[in-house]
C-alpha cells in the first residue's frame, strides 16, 4: 500500500507589534515563500495575528487597560477580511494553513486556531479551552466543540495551543479521533530558555504517545521588541528564549533542525508510513487502549449564553416521555428521573 508524503513547514514568525495588517502581510508572504518550496501544510504561531499579548505577562492588571484595548481594536472577527485574505492565499498556493489569531467576538477576545484547507475553505475554528495564568485577564474560555480533528488535503489534522498540551484529556480527545498531524502553537520569546526545553519534551512526547507527526510553531521578538515590551530593564529577560519551531516524527525524532532563535521556517517531509510503523508497536487508542476500564467523555456542545425552545412542555409531551421511559428503562446508574427529563427535552426539540 502506498503511503502519503506531505511537505510541512513550521513558521517562526516575527509579528508586527504596531500593526495588525503588518503581521497579516508577513503571514501571506510566508505562505507565498513556502509555496516556492513545495510546502503543502504550513503552521503559524499562537495568536500571531495581530500578536500574542506579551504585555499581560509583565503588566499589572490595574495598568493593563490601554494595551488590552489596543489588542481589541486590532483583533480580527471570524469570518471577516482576515479569513478572506488567508483563505485566498491558501487556495492560490493549494496549501493547508493553520493560523493562530486573537479572535474578537463582540466584547470578548479568544485565543483561536484557524485551519484553512487547500481549497481556501475555513474547516475549523477552535478556541483555547483554558487560558493560562496571565492570559485569563485577556481571553475568554473556549468549549468542547473545537476539540475535533478535521480531514484535509494533507490528512487528518488536530490542533491545540500552548499549555492545552498539559491537559492530557484534551490531547487524548484528538488522539482518539486518529489525528495524523498535530499542529501545535506557542507564543515564543517568553519565560526564557526553560520554556523551550519544556516545550520540546512535551511535543516529542505527544508525537510518541499519539503516533502522529507534530508541527510546532512559535513566534520570535527582536531585541528591540523585547525591550519595548518590558516596563523595566530587569524584566527584559521575561521575553528572552522560549522559541522552538520544530517538526517531529511519530517516533519522537526531529525531521529537521529546530529553530530556536530568529525568524525563519522549518521544512520537512512527513512520510505517513512512519505512523503505521509506530502504531504497530503501540496504538494508544487501539490495541494498547482499555476502554472498558478507562475512557473519555467529551461534551461537544457549543457554550452559549442564551438558548431557547420552540415550545414549552405540555401534558402530551409529559405523557409521551413517561411512556418512552417505561418502554426503554434507563441505563444502570442513570436514574428514572434523569431519563424522563432527557426524553422530555428530546421531544421539545423536535
Amino acid at each position: 500500500m502506498a503511503h502519503a508524503i506531505v511537505r510541512a513547514a513550521a513558521v517562526q514568525l516575527n509579528p508586527d507589534l504596531d500593526s495588525a495588517d503588518g503581521t497579516l502581510q508577513r503571514v501571506l508572504a510566508a505562505i507565498a515563500e513556502a509555496a516556492t518550496q513545495g510546502v503543502q501544510l504550513i503552521v503559524f504561531p499562537e495568536t500571531v495575528v495581530p500578536y500574542y499579548p506579551y504585555f499581560s505577562f509583565v503588566t499589572p492588571a490595574v495598568t493593563m487597560g490601554p494595551p488590552h484595548l489596543k489588542l481589541y481594536e486590532r483583533s480580527p472577527t471570524v469570518p471577516g477580511p482576515l479569513c478572506d485574505a488567508v483563505g485566498a492565499a491558501a487556495r492560490d498556493a493549494r496549501m493547508v494553513v493553520v493560523l493562530g489569531v486573537n479572535e474578537r467576538d463582540h466584547g470578548t477576545l479568544y485565543n483561536a486556531q484557524l485551519v484553512f484547507d487547500a481549497d481556501g475553505a475555513l474547516v475549523l475554528k477552535r478556541r483555547k479551552i483554558t487560558p493560562t495564568y496571565h492570559e485569563r485577564m485577556v481571553w475568554g474560555m473556549g468549549d468542547g466543540s473545537g476539540l475535533r480533528t478535521v480531514d484535509t488535503a494533507v490528512g487528518t489534522l488536530g490542533a491545540l495551543a500552548c499549555w492545552e498540551h498539559y491537559n492530557p484529556l484534551a490531547r487524548y480527545a484528538l488522539m482518539a479521533q486518529h489525528e495524523q498531524i498535530h499542529c501545535s502553537q506557542f507564543p515564543g520569546s517568553l519565560v526564557g530558555p526553560v520554556f523551550a526545553e519544556q516545550m520540546e519534551v512535551t511535543m516529542r512526547h505527544h508525537a510518541l504517545e499519539s503516533g502522529c507527526f507534530v508541527v510546532n510553531a512559535t513566534a520570535w521578538l527582536t531585541p528591540e521588541q523585547c525591550k519595548a515590551q518590558a516596563p523595566t530593564p530587569e524584566l527584559e529577560k521575561a521575553f528572552r528564549g522560549g522559541c522552538y519551531s520544530a517538526i517531529i516524527s511519530p517516533e519522537g525524532k526531529h525531521l529537521a533542525e529546530p529553530l530556536r532563535e530568529g525568524a525563519g521556517m522549518v521544512i520537512a517531509d512527513l512520510d505517513f508510513a512512519l505512523i503505521d510503523k509506530r502504531k504497530r508497536m503501540m496504538d494508544s487508542v487501539g490495541h494498547y487502549a482499555r476502554p472498558e476500564l478507562l475512557s473519555l467523555r467529551l461534551d461537544r456542545r457549543v457554550a452559549a449564553p442564551l438558548s431557547s425552545a420552540e415550545h414549552a412542555p405540555n401534558a402530551a409531551d409529559a405523557d409521551l416521555a413517561a411512556q418512552l421511559v417505561a418502554a426503554a428503562p434507563p441505563t444502570r446508574g442513570q436514574g428514572i428521573e434523569a431519563a424522563y427529563l432527557q426524553a422530555l427535552s428530546t421531544l421539545m426539540e423536535k
